[in-house]
């Protein structure tokens, strides 16, 4: 579900905890309480309220890919041979059911979904399109472009209502979201 700032009720405070929270997830709340100058059980309420209208939607720990065995990583462009919603939705299921798929985007243009895999190698990657993809039905095309180097940006944007078009964002802490090639 999307929400606008408006609609979410999102205000100063909201946006000081989500800018501390996507900097640093692991803060305690009393050193979130702190950073953004509110009593730690309104800071925990203001929490648990982002994460109930859906604005906070989860935690995660960034891993190192070749430290639990991913040596390449590729977006695979696909193309369906029809539209339909059932058709479109039965693909994103079926793709996000994939243990190699770490993202799923579906695209205006040429191609209808990028996906964004995670394997062992160039073998891993050949056999997940042959078996995955291209054996599915509502499947017209493929296209695989390997990754030589992933580096994610740690946070959203972030829109205030009523301040400049130009975004705050996160400020990047160490190596966070870095990923180098496997090999080369």
């Amino acid at each position: 579900m999307r929400k606008s700032t408006v609609e979410a009720g999102l205000d100063r405070i909201d946006f000081a905890i989500l800018e501390a929270l996507q900097k640093n997830a692991r803060l305690s709340n009393k050193e979130l309480a702190a950073e953004v100058g509110l009593a730690q059980s309104s800071c925990l309420a203001r929490v648990g309220r982002l994460r109930e209208a859906g604005v906070l939607k989860s935690f995660h720990a960034e891993v190192d890919p070749r430290a639990v065995g991913i040596g390449l990583q590729a977006m695979i462009a696909v193309r369906l041979r029809q539209h339909s919603r059932e058709t479109l939705e039965a693909f994103r299921r079926h793709t996000l059911s994939l243990p190699e798929v770490l993202a799923v985007y579906h695209v205006a243009g040429a191609n209808d979904f990028l996906i964004h895999v995670a394997v062992r190698d160039a073998d891993h990657l050949r056999d997940l399109g042959m078996d995955a993809f291209t054996t599915r039905p509502e499947v017209a095309h493929l296209e695989t472009s390997l990754i030589f180097e992933y580096v994610r940006s740690p946070g959203m944007p972030l829109y205030r209502p009523g301040e400049p078009e130009k975004p705050r964002r996160a400020a990047a802490r160490g190596s966070r979201g870095r990923s180098r090639p496997a090999a080369r």
